[in-house]
């Protein structure tokens, strides 16, 4: 198990590249644009606000695809569009990722659409508590970021954490894996001959959380004699979900992810765990991902 992301997000340097961004996303990014414009006027008067739109590359990625070289299709990670806000009482900053230069141009249309709409969803969302809690005297922040966190020549996965500041932080994230040199997004499922790798996974993973709780002093939220239970408000952890996060590392290993809380406490922030490929092997639809 291991953690990542700081909850202080890093600031991203940025540098401007060509506007050869797909004209379905950039059609979406001048509507959304507009909207927010006259939504902010409507609702925000007193707050300081900073509205990027413009299109960046994060530099080590744009170092990283100079000096790989890469099969098929050059890939790159851009960031889309920032929202930024401050006042006195609360902060939001979410940085939109997009992905260009695919081949398939209706996957890549797809999970910019994904990642545009969600990130607009989670800043209405905020802004509306905000407006809703603007006379409670409470502190409020929202910060959402990317990772690339591989990029070979086979493999592309972007994580997208979100942390939100209410009282106490919470952290979540969402990854995409995407297989560069077919142009697909896999899934969890689809890495299996069946349904029973939610069983072998979920096993491995007691495996080390039980090691670890008796080795390093570490807790989990699972039925065992060191884990004191009295603070938890619900079930011990069992078993992944179907469709648990997930993605696969620069060496070919599946790592699975849980959310804050989800199984430690909530100062282990966003845990994940390496799924031994030997586990797997005999459940594997093939080995072209998974080494």
């Amino acid at each position: 198990m291991k953690k990542h992301f700081t909850k202080a997000q890093e600031e991203y340097n940025r540098i401007p590249v060509p506007k050869e961004l797909d004209d379905v996303v950039n059609k979406a990014l001048m509507q959304g644009r507009k909207k927010k414009k006259k939504w902010y006027l409507a609702g925000l008067a007193a707050a300081t606000i900073l509205f990027v739109s413009s299109l960046n590359i994060n530099p080590t990625v744009a170092s990283t695809l100079s000096e790989t070289p890469i099969i098929g299709s050059i890939v790159k990670v851009l960031t889309f569009r920032e929202y930024e806000v401050t006042d006195e009482k609360f902060s939001v900053d979410i940085k939109v990722p997009a992905v260009q230069d695919m081949e398939n141009s209706s996957l890549e249309t797809t999970l910019n659409e994904k990642y545009l709409e969600e990130s607009q969803q989670l800043f209405n969302d905020f802004m509306a508590k905000m407006e809703d809690e603007k006379d409670s005297g409470g502190n409020f922040a929202l910060s959402s970021d990317y990772e690339v966190k591989t990029d070979n020549e086979q493999i592309l996965s972007i994580g997208r954490l979100v942390v939100d500041v209410a009282g106490s932080a919470q952290q979540t994230i969402q990854y995409d894996t995407i297989d560069k040199e077919n142009e697909l997004l896999i899934t969890l499922p689809s890495l299996f001959k069946d349904e029973s790798y939610v069983e072998v996974i979920s096993e491995n993973i007691l495996n080390q959380m039980t090691n670890m709780i008796e080795n390093e002093e570490l807790t989990f939220w699972i039925s065992h004699p060191d884990v004191n239970m009295q603070y938890l408000r619900r079930d011990p952890w069992g078993k992944i979900q179907p469709d648990q996060q997930f993605y696969i590392n620069n060496d070919g290993k599946l790592v699975i992810s849980f959310d804050e809380s989800a199984v430690a406490p909530a100062y282990y922030g966003i845990v994940w765990f390496e799924i031994p490929t030997e586990v797997l092997s005999d459940i594997l639809v093939s080995n072209t991902y998974l080494k």
